[in-house]
């Protein structure tokens, strides 16, 4: 048979045709890819002295899914629907074709992947594999047969878990459960695969028996199936808020799984394409290919990044103990620094406890914890102790003068190339790296609370960082299995002034009488994980009064602070740290605080402000409002110029919710003119803290959006 294709390596093995499949750099499903696949199947369907098939991958997946920019191409559901079906009708060609087709599941099979896997006659995968169906964390649901054919396979209570949850399992629960049907060491998998394939020929396996679509042992009845969907759709109602695909999961499999198999394809097509042309997915789309290249900027293309293999961390906090936690599950040598033994210990003591939950879980052992802290962490009080290390981060006293002299002394050092990187929340980047000989390569790296478990990683350039830094930066970033977005130095950076103007509009409006409860409900029903009380207490009051000061005497009058925050502040309760804050946590559960609530009460008497009634809309509106026009202003001054950048750092630092796409994402649904018009309203009553951004103007009047060409870099 034919062997010059491009995507796929064909090798004949005693009437057995392996099909390796090779579509860098993950074996996805494009278009062209799929036409390759259908032509090598229809070929060896028709070589006389083929008798199997086995279908394997190359590198670490035998195939990851669907190439996800095509789908996104769609902007009608007529135009995706014939599209779906016409993979529907090659899966279907090879599970009901004449010779039985093996899949030797060599590496990570997802989505798509293990949907053509399902419908081969037989699945052996190499140990330690993931399988899974993750779409709806792209706002879809499988779209060639995996709502129908995974019931079939595994049940349909571990079916909804993984295709509504969207997490992949092992290839050693995946035979547990059913969807796989042997395990192999990576090294024999093709030679068991090969054994299996000479059990079809001989005749001990049939492969017309052995068609998924077939199965039906697994299927509930009536009754049960009722009663499954419904639990299902429940735990979904709690948790899928906002979101299309895992609904529209559960309606595949409650629809179809009859005896008409092709109808219940037909009805999950349907259902997919729903999801694929809805603003949900559209926005899941972009947030999962913009993480991809978050990092990847012009100015470091073609930089090779320095070899970091020790890293020092200056501080055994609670920042430090959370970023010790990564280096060593990331299989870096640490070298943790403190002022003295006790704080030493105290370091240890913590990063163990980051370790809790993964021991309780039993993700970890705590033998394994003791090993992994033995091997790979040194403990010292002394900064001599530094000098081979390739990286240092500090999250030391937010003191200028203290870090400065820490920098100054560690010059002296380290080697020329060692990267100096410094966790502020706040303290200007370039004025720290002013003390040093060589302030190139000092660079932010600024971690978010609880580091270990936090996705995001704000990379802070300096006025002077270099080129070489910032890209050795991202790998780490990278390499750390974080999502590194690179900003340059400003006040507050991007994060924490966004966070600023999001929720500290909330204080100003509980000022104009409106009811701090009504403001949490109106941002937990927008989708944010936590009111700005909530987050307030959590956060420190004292902490958010001193980081608003630093933005007032930065940025002007617009960043001054309101009359209610300053006498909250003055009350002492400072949040969960205190006792109380905005909510007394005396009790078993948070209620308001009676002294904030005195101080309020009393603020609006003196003033002569009436209560006031504001619907969800017209809170939620008047924070983004502020918060959009904040992004713009940051764009102006040079912070960061990448829109799908700023929009990843809400959604990973600030728990931004996905669906939405972000708030500049959000700003363009809402239309940029009428995100400037309501500015306007807002300034002539409110001032100049709604005072709209030149370039938010331009934009208004010019027709542009923040994805539209002309944003982006």
């Amino acid at each position: 048979m034919k062997s010059d294709y491009r995507t796929i390596k064909v090798e004949l093995n005693q009437g057995v045709v392996i099909l390796k499949l090779n579509n860098p750099p993950v074996n996805q499903l494009s278009k062209p890819f799929v036409d390759e696949m259908r032509e090598a199947l229809t070929e060896a369907f028709k070589e006389n002295e083929v008798k199997a098939i086995i279908l394997t991958g190359t590198e670490k997946n035998f195939i990851a899914g669907a190439d996800i920019t095509e789908i996104q191409q769609f902007k009608e559901k007529q135009a995706i629907l014939p599209f779906v079906m016409e993979n529907n009708r090659f899966l279907n060609s090879f599970e009901l074709g004449p010779k039985p087709v093996i899949a030797a599941i060599n590496g990570n099979c997802l989505g798509g992947g293990l949907e053509i896997a399902m419908a081969c006659h037989y699945r052996i995968a190499a140990q330690g594999i993931q399988v899974g169906q993750p779409e709806v964390q792209i706002g879809l649901i499988p779209g060639a047969g995996g709502t129908q054919r995974l019931p079939r396979l595994v049940g349909l209570p571990d079916a909804l878990k993984m295709i509504v949850a969207g997490q992949p399992i092992s290839a050693e629960e995946g035979l547990q459960k059913g969807c796989i049907d042997e395990v192999a060491p990576p090294e024999s998998l093709l030679e068991k695969a090969l054994e299996a394939a000479q059990r079809f020929i001989s005749g001990k396996l049939i492969h017309k028996d052995r068609m998924t679509r077939l199965r039906k042992d697994k299927l509930p009845n009536f009754v049960t199936k009722k009663m499954v969907i419904s639990y299902a759709r429940g735990e979904a109602e709690k948790k899928g808020k906002g979101y299309i695909a895992p609904f529209k999961a559960i309606e595949a499999m409650e629809r179809g799984l009859s005896d008409d198999f092709d109808a219940g394809l037909k009805i999950e097509a349907e259902l997919f394409s729903d999801c694929a042309v809805s603003d949900v997915a559209k926005n899941l789309i972009g947030i999962f290919l913009n993480t991809r290249a978050a990092g990847r900027l012009p100015r470091i293309k073609g930089i090779e990044p320095q070899k970091i293999k020790t890293v020092a961390m200056l501080g055994g906090g609670a920042m430090g103990s959370g970023i010790c936690n990564l280096l060593l599950s990331n299989r870096f040598h640490t070298i943790l620094w403190d002022i003295n033994d006790e704080a030493i210990q105290k370091g240890v003591a913590a990063i163990r406890k980051t370790y809790d939950f993964p021991i309780k879980k039993g993700k970890m052992t705590q033998e394994q914890l003791d090993r992994m802290i033995n091997e790979r962490l040194i403990t010292t009080t002394s900064l001599e102790d530094l000098g081979r290390v390739d990286l240092i981060i500090e999250a030391v006293l937010e003191d200028m003068k203290i870090k400065q002299g820490i920098w100054k002394q560690l010059e002296g050092i380290c080697r020329p190339e060692v990267i100096f990187g410094t966790n502020t929340s706040a303290l200007p980047i370039t004025e720290m790296a002013s003390v040093l000989q060589d302030p190139g390569r000092m660079i932010g790296l600024h971690f978010f609370n609880p580091a270990e478990r936090m996705q995001l990683l704000e990379i802070i350039c300096g006025k002077k960082t270099s080129d070489q830094t910032l890209a050795t930066s991202v790998a780490f970033g990278r390499a750390i299995r974080k999502v590194p977005i690179v900003v340059n130095d400003g006040p507050g950076f991007y994060v924490s002034r966004q966070l600023g103007a999001l929720l500290g509009e909330s204080t100003f409006m509980v000022g104009e009488g409106v009811d701090p409860a009504l403001i949490e409900e109106a941002v937990l029903d927008f989708g944010l994980p936590m009111g700005p009380a909530t987050l307030g207490d959590l956060t420190g009051l004292d902490i958010n009064y001193h980081v608003i000061k630093n933005f007032e005497r930065s940025l002007g009058e617009r960043w001054g602070i309101s009359p209610i925050y300053e006498l909250v502040y003055r009350t002492g309760c400072y949040g969960r740290k205190t006792g109380a804050g905005w909510y007394d946590y005396s009790g078993e559960k948070p209620v308001p605080n009676p002294k904030v609530e005195e101080v309020i009460k009393k603020y609006l008497k003196e003033n002569g402000i009436k209560p006031k009634k504001f619907s969800s809309r017209e809170v939620i509106d008047r924070m983004l409002a502020r918060a959009i026009n904040e992004a713009v202003l940051m764009i102006e001054e040079g912070i960061c110029d990448r829109p799908q950048d700023m929009d990843l750092a809400v959604i990973y630092g600030l728990g931004f919710p996905p669906y939405r796409g972000g708030i500049l994402r959000y700003a363009d649904a809402w239309s940029i003119r009428n995100v400037y018009e309501h500015l306007l309203k807002l300034e002539q009553v409110y001032g100049v803290r709604f005072k709209p951004a030149s370039l938010l103007k331009e934009m208004a009047e010019g027709g542009r959006t923040f994805y539209g060409r002309a944003m982006l870099s």
